[in-house]
């Protein structure tokens, strides 16, 4: 007979092959999924082969000929071919520089039956002028005094650059990711010689004027009853360890109901990062599954939105796991996104999508809530589709919740877009100066966010801000924001 310590070795036995397999299954899909994000080889080796013969440096004539030969063909054959049909219309609101062509020799005898009109769209280089201001003295015959013309309001006081010059230096920075020393070559190639230092000094100095703005930005968006919320790291300098980088994060804050885009720069992602900004929010708080986001979810007065883009992310690295219910899933989210498209596609107002959605996507997420509750008992824990499962099970109101009002949207991908441009910088420039240079940068990041989500040229509207911001009454600041800027323009122009 089996002794009562033979069986609880068994058992135990049992239990740690059990274990094993749950570790190996995790670890498997570990390594299949890495090799799904893996791109190209991590290394490109170059290994002579001993009996390659040496290259020819030079054609042989009759091979010269050959090719000038097919070349002459070619450029034959482009000269003849057909237009393209159906090109673009160039547009109507850029000038027009009219070159009249008329047929060689003699005309006098001839009479002109008509003209064709043939156009191109053209570009000429961004040219560097000097401005001159002269202003005239004038002194009454009594000697009482001096008279002078005004100097125009100057974004940096007794400073060279003017504001067209510094909105162009920032928004090739930061719309367009062109770092500083780079803008420097730029200037070289024209002569022009500007040490690095006085290329940021003009930037720090720029960014500074759009303080009051973005401190009116930051009241605003803390009254808004709709937040979607990500954070994204930066590297910054630390002042007391040269050389060393410090990971501080930009915490983005989107407003999807006016589309109002808040960059805030904070040294931690910890609690502390998003307290300032979410501590007195009340209101809808869309966030991925990220802890801090969480404790601010539970409190009374926020109803926490979950993201359906990040759960269909964690079934979509279950595939290699588990093929077979990783799709299962997948396809049921991907119809909750076909009522999305389709709300989108007849442009119906809130209630409308709110009555859509309770009649075709509400049957669809009880259909996999029900699937994932059986699912999961026989689902090892550790294994990635058991992390995805997990993920959508721990966090089923807070994805069930956008059905309550048709304003709310299914996933967090607007603001993961805000974010994007961000991502192209750091590529470039790699950190921060300071603390207080990302604090700076997270000011302008949050302004040409805006600007892409109202179709406003980022340019055209920091250079008139920066022209107007010191000189404008506190109470209109707002006119100065992205998202008024082209009815502010109409205004004006009208």
């Amino acid at each position: 007979m089996q002794t009562a310590l033979e069986s609880l070795e068994k058992e135990e036995l049992i239990a740690l092959v059990k274990q094993r397999e749950q570790e190996n299954a995790y670890l498997k899909s570990q390594i299949e999924m890495y090799r799904r994000m893996q791109f190209g080889q991590k290394r490109e080796r170059f290994e002579g082969d001993p009996a390659q013969i040496a290259l020819p440096f030079e054609a042989t004539t009759e091979q010269t000929a050959e090719q000038e030969e097919i070349l002459q063909e070619k450029i034959n054959y482009i000269r003849k071919r057909p237009n393209h049909k159906g090109r673009a219309a160039l547009p109507s609101h850029l000038p027009v520089e009219e070159i009249e062509i008329y047929p060689a020799g003699d005309l006098s005898e001839m009479v002109c039956i008509g003209k064709e009109v043939t156009e191109e769209l053209d570009y000429e280089p961004a040219r560097f002028l000097i401005k001159r201001y002269i202003r005239y003295k004038y002194a009454p015959k009594n000697g009482d005094g001096v008279r002078i013309g005004q100097l125009p309001e100057r974004v940096i006081d007794k400073g060279i650059p003017s504001a067209g010059l510094l909105a162009s230096i920032l928004t090739d920075k930061y719309q367009d990711h062109l770092p500083l020393y780079r803008q420097k070559q730029r200037f070289a190639r024209d002569s022009i010689q500007i040490a690095s230092s006085t290329i940021e000094g003009w930037t720090k100095e720029a960014l500074t004027k759009l303080e009051p703005l973005y401190e009116r930005l930051v009241f605003d968006i803390k009254t808004k009853g709709y937040l979607q919320v990500d954070e994204s790291p930066i590297k910054v300098l630390e002042s007391e360890k040269k050389g060393a980088c410090h990971q501080g994060y930009y915490w983005v804050y989107h407003s999807p109901l006016d589309g109002v885009v808040l960059f805030d720069y904070q040294p931690t992602r910890g609690s502390a990062g998003a307290k300032t900004m979410l501590e007195s929010f009340r209101g809808y708080l869309q966030t991925d599954g990220y802890a801090v986001y969480e404790k601010h979810g539970k409190r009374k007065d926020v109803i926490h939105l979950a993201c359906w883009a990040h759960a269909r992310r964690e079934f979509e690295r279950a595939l290699d796991n588990d093929k077979t219910r990783a799709q299962i899933a997948l396809s049921m989210i991907q119809q909750l996104y076909v009522v999305e498209r389709k709300a989108s596609q007849l442009m119906l107002d809130a209630a409308k999508i709110k009555e859509l959605r309770l009649k075709e996507s509400l049957p669809v997420i009880n259909e996999l809530g029900k699937w994932i509750f059986e699912q999961i008992k026989s689902t090892l824990p550790k294994s990635q589709i058991g992390k995805a499962m997990q993920y959508s099970y721990g966090r089923w109101d807070a994805l069930s919740a956008y059905l309550h009002d048709g304003n709310l949207l299914i996933d967090n991908n607007q603001i993961e877009n805000s974010i994007r441009g961000l991502a192209l910088g750091r590529k470039n420039y790699l950190f921060a100066g300071s603390h207080e240079a990302a604090q700076r940068a997270a000011m302008i990041y949050s302004f040409f966010a805006i600007c892409k989500k109202h179709n406003v040229n980022p340019y055209n509207w920091l250079k008139s801000t920066l022209l107007n911001i010191s000189t404008i009454n506190h109470k209109n600041i707002t006119d100065l924001y992205p998202q008024n800027f082209n009815k502010v323009q109409q205004l004006t122009n009208m």
